[in-house]
This record gives structure tokens, sequence and C-alpha cells, in this order.
């Protein structure tokens, strides 16, 4: 199943759900000792192995942090050949003064924001999605 590619579909349609908790990004030399169950994503640098996951879960592992995010996912099925979205809801995050980290995922985007600005980025991206229906 392919994802949607229209950028008036994506914009008009995608419903920003923001999820319970908090998250954050550690990096680590070998994710062996990480049982994957316990991470919502992985990628692998030059440096390290950057890991998102629960604070809660770093806290339990001793992994060191220094972002403490919120995580709000796309709920609309986003294709990876999408032309302009990530561009559009950045910019209406930079516009209010927010952060993001964005992961791409095969049927949704995830934006990981500073905690403190979880209900002003749900805002901006709300007013993105009523902005572009009229």
């Amino acid at each position: 199943m392919s994802g949607i590619t229209d950028i008036t579909t994506l914009l008009k349609h995608m419903t920003p759900q923001l999820h319970e908790g908090t998250y954050v990004f550690c990096t680590v030399n070998d994710p062996v000792q990480i049982n994957l169950q316990d991470v919502i994503c992985t990628f692998r640098e030059k440096e390290g192995v950057t890991l998102i996951l629960s604070r809660e879960t770093a806290d339990r592992l001793q992994l060191p942090y220094t972002y403490i995010a919120a995580w709000i996912t796309l709920t609309i099925h986003s294709s990876l050949e999408a032309v302009g979205l990530t561009a559009a809801f950045s910019a209406a995050l930079a516009g209010a003064g927010i952060s993001c980290n964005v992961v791409a995922a095969y049927y949704h985007d995830h934006i990981f924001v500073p905690v403190a600005d979880a209900e002003k980025a749900m805002l901006a991206l709300k007013s993105l999605t009523i902005n572009t229906s009229l």
C-alpha cells in the first residue's frame, strides 16, 4: 500500500496525535545489550547508534541524554516520496519558535519537539491543517 503524495491532501487531512510520556535521544556504541522492544527508533551513524526511547526506559537503562521531547505523529499515510510535507510542518513549527526532530517512517511522519513546547506545537500543526482547508 503506497502513501499519499499530494501535498494539499496531506496538509488538509493530517491529524497530529500527541503521545503520552516523554522521549529522549541517546547514543550507544553497541546496541546489542539493548532490547529493541524498548526502542522506538534506531539510526546508525559512524559515531554511534542513536536510540529514541521513552525517558523512563533510558533512566532504567542508565543511558545519558540531554534532549527531552514530546512525540507527535501525523496520522495520515504519507508517501516517502511526498514533496513538501516536512517543509510545511517544520516551517509552521519554526514560525512558532519550536525546534523539531523528524523521523519519516513507512506510514507516518513523527515529530519530536521540546516537551515544554508540546501543546504550542500541536496548535501550530492544527493551525496549518485548518489554514489549508480554507
